[in-house]
This record gives structure tokens, sequence and C-alpha cells, in this order.
């Protein structure tokens, strides 16, 4: 079973940034994608952003220029560096991995920004 253990969340001001990070533990055969969910309170849990195995990326249209994902293979990482937040980011972020065939996901950590 693989384990997804995420860090970094907090409290910030709108403007700052914030860097969440997510790291997988467990026996580990294959990596695909990882990325970040969000889900804000009322709201349905949207896909913010995923970085394959070769690094391609993509991102929600919301915070495209402002969040970047990236990951480290060998220490099967993946993080989310966070700019110029705002409000709306305000959710509680779940990292998701595509390891050994299934997905495994993080027990999810909150972001909050003040306007």
């Amino acid at each position: 079973q693989v384990r997804l253990v995420e860090s970094g969340g907090g409290l910030v001001q709108a403007g700052g940034s914030l860097r969440l990070s997510c790291a997988a533990a467990g026996i580990i055969v294959s990596v695909n994608a990882m990325g970040w969910y969000r889900q804000a309170p009322g709201n349905q849990r949207e896909l913010v952003a995923l970085i394959t195995s070769r690094g391609i990326t993509n991102y929600v249209d919301s915070v495209k220029g402002r969040f970047t994902i990236s990951r480290e293979n060998a220490k099967v990482t993946v993080s989310l560096q966070m700019n110029s937040l705002k409000p709306e980011d305000t959710a509680v972020y779940y990292c998701y991995a595509d390891t050994n065939t299934l997905r495994s996901w993080g027990q999810g950590i909150q972001v909050t920004v003040s306007s």
C-alpha cells in the first residue's frame, strides 16, 4: 500500500506564496502521473495541476501563471509552488499519485488565503 504525506499548507495573505509538498512511501513499482486536487466548502473537488512521468504539466485555467507543479521521480515527491495567492484559492488540497496501477491520495492539507 502506498501512503502519501502532504506538508506546507497554512494561512497566508492575498498576494503571498505557499509551497505544498507530497511524499510517497511504501512499495512502489511504478509511478505515472502525480498532481493536486482541491476542494473548497460547498464545491466539488477540482483538479488543480498534474505532471506526468515525463514532466508534461497541465493546470486548471484559474491557476495558470501563478502555480507551478514539479516532481522528483527518484524520491517520488510532487510539489506545488503557489504564488500570487487569492482568497478563492482557499481550499483543502489533496495530492495524488498513480502508482502501481492504482491511484493513491494524501490526507488533505488546508490552504487559507485571507483578503
